[in-house]
């Protein structure tokens, strides 16, 4: 599975999974479980929406229709915490 989308919120993670799977790739959306806890605070990079490797290339296509922004670079770490975060 490869990060296509780091989602801001749940409702952005979907909207972009649905235009996903509209153009007929299955998508996931990580962290959608992770979200409870937190209440309505930021998910601060916990929600991404995933798609199988081989179908990476094609959903980048769709994200940048898109225009929501940046996606994450194709050979990013997917366990690496985002530039600029403390830890």
């Amino acid at each position: 599975m490869r990060t296509v989308y780091d989602a801001a919120n749940l409702i952005d993670a979907h909207l972009v999974k649905h235009a996903l799977e509209d153009a007929g790739i299955p998508a996931f959306v990580r962290g959608e479980a992770l979200t409870g806890g937190i209440g309505e605070l930021g998910v601060f990079g916990l929600v991404a929406v995933m798609v199988a490797d081989a179908a990476e290339p094609a959903a980048r296509a769709v994200v940048a229709q898109l225009q929501l922004g940046d996606a994450p670079a194709p050979d990013a770490d997917p366990d690496a915490l985002p530039a600029g975060d403390p830890a």
